[in-house]
């Protein structure tokens, strides 16, 4: 596979890559090298990865990192409460012998495994680790060694390791910056918003009863919103919320007053709305014509 094939059958599952994207992809799959994608919210990070999935017909796997996450949400945990009916049914049993006993407490029967163990178990996949800035350092430290190894060794039961490394995409919002041990491991990509022709492009493939006037009045009119100073900025998710709201209202154009009207699809905070409105954005959209 070529990334030009490649970003064909990205293109067939519906997310429209550009030539940077597709390269980084393929190169990740080629080399065997987790991707780190980094970029403002809304700008296809975990759509990427779900789009992999999708055209390489390979299972996700998604670890939707936070605050506080630690290896064992990650990894995997053991199933207490049936560890506890399986230890009472040993006992109604009759006597039981200690060591047997808890030796048969942590066995594969009980282990519940999340989403790491699960990607090194089941792949190939893709394994989805979204918005990993919101991680604490110990969290990156700890995936560096998992992903550095593709394996990992659990007490109880021994090394895991995966036959096949999963195809692995790290998203962050770059909330905070993320260590360059981390980043080093990885081939990085920074995604920006679509242009203009691509966003009308994945407007129309993805709501197919919009116009190609409409599509290209709702992409102009959200890149320049883009270029406000908002505390969210529309993201392709906001763009398609907007253009599928005006075709619920059987609207066929985009005029200031159904802009007005349909904000809230597009921006999602007070102060951003009336920012727009103060600074006349909307009033470029009427007539034919749409400036980019």
């Amino acid at each position: 596979m070529t990334p030009d094939e490649l970003a064909a059958e990205l293109d067939r599952v519906g997310y429209l890559p550009d030539q940077g994207i597709a390269t980084a992809a393929f190169l990740a799959l080629r080399m065997h090298r987790p991707l780190f994608c980094e970029g403002e919210p809304g700008t296809g990070k975990t759509s990427l990865a779900v789009a992999l999935a999708q055209a390489l017909d390979l299972p996700l796997i998604r670890l939707q990192c936070h605050e506080g996450i630690d290896a064992t949400q990650a990894l995997y945990d053991w199933d207490f409460p049936r560890q506890l009916l399986h230890l009472r049914a040993l006992e109604a049993a009759g006597p039981v012998d200690a060591e047997q006993a808890e030796a048969s407490l942590y066995t594969r029967r009980f282990l519940l495994a999340r989403p790491l163990l699960r990607a090194l178990e089941e792949a190939p996949c893709v394994l989805l680790v979204d918005e990993v800035d919101r991680a604490d350092d110990e969290f990156e430290a700890f995936l560096l060694e998992v992903l550095g190894e593709n394996s990992v060794t659990i007490p109880e039961l021994g090394r895991v390791t995966a036959a096949t490394p999963p195809l692995v995409v790290l998203t962050s919002n770059r909330t905070r910056e993320v260590h360059d041990a981390l980043k080093r491991r990885c081939l990085y990509h920074w995604l920006e918003h679509p242009d203009l022709s691509r966003e009308v492009a994945i407007l129309r493939r993805r709501l197919p009863g919009v116009t190609e006037r409409l599509a290209h009045q709702v992409a102009s009119a959200v890149r320049r919103l883009r270029d406000l100073d908002l505390l969210k900025p529309p993201g392709v998710a906001e763009s398609l919320d907007w253009a599928e709201a005006l075709l619920a209202l059987g609207r066929t154009e985009l005029d200031a007053e159904t802009a007005a009207i349909t904000l809230g699809a597009v921006l999602k905070y007070r102060e951003d709305a009336q920012r727009a409105l103060s600074a006349g954005v909307l009033s470029g959209v009427t007539g034919s014509t749409i400036v980019g």
